[in-house]
């Protein structure tokens, strides 16, 4: 029987995580490849030291109707106020996008923002809006979950 081998990164080098997980390699998009709704709109607003949770909702035409922030709480979590939903949701919205930060640098999700996820998509569908995406933002570009399948 063949001993299963440990690889282990050499003394200083900082691990990359998303070399190691298949879901995040599949659903990142290096900040340099960026459309323009993501660089120009989505990530001016997202702070290097807190998390924000963005709602864009958009007409059927694909323009910007609305576009709602939720501050992080003391714990870090962005919570969608019913405000939020009732201020996107009166602006005769076609589809939403979500987007959030996370200071810490890991691009995947946490199984927070999965069921947060699959919850306003939920939502969403039950009124006839499609939730196009939900981006997660660090420094080096951001996680897609319809570019990972998981919408």
């Amino acid at each position: 029987m063949i001993a299963a081998m440990t690889l282990y990164e050499p003394v200083g080098k900082t691990p990359n995580p998303l070399a190691r997980d298949p879901l995040a390699v599949a659903g990142f998009v290096p900040r340099e490849s960026e459309d323009d709704v993501a660089c120009d709109l989505l990530r001016p607003h997202f702070p290097p030291d807190r998390e924000i949770l963005l709602l864009a909702g958009f007409d059927g035409y694909e323009r910007l109707v609305r576009l709602e922030r939720a501050e992080g709480d003391r714990r870090g979590r962005c919570i969608i106020t019913p405000q939020s939903w009732r201020g996107l949701l009166g602006s005769r919205i076609a589809t939403v996008l979500m987007a959030h930060n996370h200071p810490s640098g890991a691009a995947w999700p946490s199984d927070a923002d999965r069921r947060c996820t699959q919850e306003a998509a939920v939502f969403l569908r039950t009124l006839d809006i499609e939730l196009v995406d939900h981006l997660i933002f660090v420094e080096s570009g951001h996680f897609s979950f319809r570019r990972a399948q998981l919408l």
